[in-house]
């Protein structure tokens, strides 16, 4: 291999060499690293050697073939060019949350920085079919979250993944967003702005896949083991009983991680899925508190006290008393209230104008933050 300036030693190259080769995973990579004692020692070795310690006459054939034609120098040099970088396992800035999963990635391609105080970090996921409900309630707790101090970590899908990383972006948290794809290609293509707002400052745009991949489908669950590795738990708002949040889910438990969900109106379908976890033991969230009481994080860390919404009349008044506690649905807000429809209507559409309460969606209402 060619000698050049580059801030990258000759082992990690062969590292490096490794992530980009298809076939070679986190398992296989630690097999060969192993018997051969060093990365460089399993890249030159012979065909014959590769296929008698279990990786295959054909894998080991396209191996030998793959390494003629492929240089890391310039592979590495054109990805610092396009302004990424990479983290190895054995690196001790490699993600500590991450580094305790099975199988993690050997190299991490990163777009922006990962920082030693993005450990305390929580998966916000949901389906890409966000409810207007999904979304107030993803702003909401993420806000808090992000002003707890904790970092929001997501897959940048579209839905409930955007609006997680959008509302950290609005708090001024951090976030890490987690690709089925490599950097360079960002999916979805609308989010190539969002990434870059994430990059520059504010966490980190993150990959196990090499330079030119696609989004393919296979890539994703493997990906969501990686959003629920770096996190302390992972946090579910919308999905259906067959998404990928639930994969997501199911990863961060096996990890050891936490689990929450997010109750919905059981009309809507996206509520099924945390309606499942809640019956396996997901801890049920109503509040940005239940999060940090059940991660042993206290009390809220840089949140000032809710001040109190002032009411211009006492139906105003009875109103916000009953929406201090939980959103209600305006038929509800009637029966209780004793007032009529008319009067509700009116008296909330005037109060969502005076910022005073949100509509989440379908005539449910929230007193605003």
């Amino acid at each position: 291999m060619p000698n050049g300036n580059f801030d990258l030693d000759e082992e990690r190259l062969y590292w490096l060499a490794f992530s980009v080769f298809v076939g070679i995973g986190p398992k296989r990579f630690a097999l060969l690293k192993n018997y051969f004692g060093s990365a460089k020692k399993a890249w030159q070795a012979n065909p014959n050697e590769l296929t008698r310690i279990g990786l295959g006459s054909l894998l080991s054939r396209q191996l030998a073939e793959f390494r003629k034609k492929f240089d890391p120098l310039i592979y590495y040099r054109d990805l610092r060019r396009q302004g990424f970088n990479c983290l190895f396992l054995d690196q001790l800035d490699y993600p500590e949350n991450l580094v305790r999963i099975e199988s993690p990635p050997f190299v991490l391609y990163v777009w922006g920085q990962i920082e030693k105080k993005d450990r305390l970090a929580l998966a916000v996921v949901g389906t890409r079919k966000m409810t207007g409900y999904g979304g107030q309630v993803t702003e909401s707790l993420v806000t808090d979250l992000a002003a707890a101090g904790l970092t929001i970590v997501s897959g940048l899908a579209r839905g409930v993944d955007s609006m997680a990383h959008q509302s950290v972006l609005s708090a001024g948290g951090r976030t890490i967003a987690v690709l089925g794809s490599s950097l360079d290609w960002i999916y979805p293509r609308e989010n190539q702005d969002l990434a870059r707002k994430i990059a520059a400052g504010r966490g980190a745009v993150i990959s196990e896949y090499p330079l030119g991949t696609q989004p393919y489908l296979g890539n994703f669950p493997a990906r969501n083991r990686i959003i629920s590795g770096l996190s302390l738990g992972t946090l579910v708002v919308e999905g259906g009983e067959k998404s990928g949040s639930l994969i997501t889910a199911r990863l961060a438990a096996e990890q050891g991680r936490e689990v929450f969900a997010v109750p919905g109106p059981i009309y809507n379908p996206g509520t099924k899925g945390p309606a499942y976890l809640v019956r396996l033991g997901a801890k049920l969230v109503l509040s940005v508190d239940d999060i940090l009481e059940e991660l042993n994080l206290g009390t809220r860390k840089g949140t000032s006290e809710k001040q109190p919404i002032l009411s211009d009349s006492a139906e105003e008044s009875l109103l916000l008393t009953l929406l201090e506690k939980e959103a209600k649905h305006i038929d509800q807000l009637v029966r209780e209230s004793g007032l009529t429809t008319a009067q509700v209507t009116s008296l909330m559409t005037m109060m969502e104008i005076k910022g005073k309460i949100k509509d989440m969606g379908g005539l449910v209402y929230i007193i605003k933050k």
